[in-house]
């Protein structure tokens, strides 16, 4: 039996590279990053109606979204989807995932293949669609301010 005579000090100050500690900076670090996610998406209708369209990150700064991205995608899609495609378009992006991120918005999937980004017998399982992840880029590049990436 070990005894200790009052100095003896039994912490253990996890290590880095163990898994609660990993998973928890990562967390921390994906809150951060998610503060640029617009917070209250707008739909493709109301944003045309803009003259600088706009709104709020969840940090509270302003998100602007390239107008004439906004206005050439409304003339490729029909007017009902425009009151219904909320912008921006949101893909999360899972860790745990190695090649692919994750749709869940009906509307969203209903543009991009009307937008012949996406093929027309692709379909949400399950309320979700899986995108590989060269294609998200693909269309952020493409769309830009239009699309974000949410992580966890």
């Amino acid at each position: 039996m070990v005894s200790c005579s009052g100095n003896c000090r039994m912490d253990h100050r996890p290590r880095i590279t163990e898994e609660p500690v990993l998973s928890r900076w990562m967390s921390l670090e994906m809150g951060r990053i998610n503060q640029g996610i617009v917070e209250v998406r707008k739909t493709l209708a109301e944003l045309l109606r803009e003259e600088s369209p706009a709104s709020v990150t969840k940090g509270g700064k302003e998100y602007r979204f390239r107008r004439e991205i906004l206005v050439g995608m409304g003339k490729r899609l029909p007017e009902p989807l425009h009151r219904r495609l909320r912008i921006p378009l949101l893909f999360r992006f899972d860790p745990d995932v190695a090649d692919s991120c994750l749709l869940t918005d009906p509307a969203a999937v209903e543009a991009l293949k009307e937008l012949g980004e996406i093929g027309p017998l692709r379909q949400l399982h399950d309320g979700r669609l899986w995108v590989g992840r060269a294609i998200v880029y693909s269309l952020i590049r493409k769309y830009p301010t239009v699309i974000q990436m949410v992580m966890g």
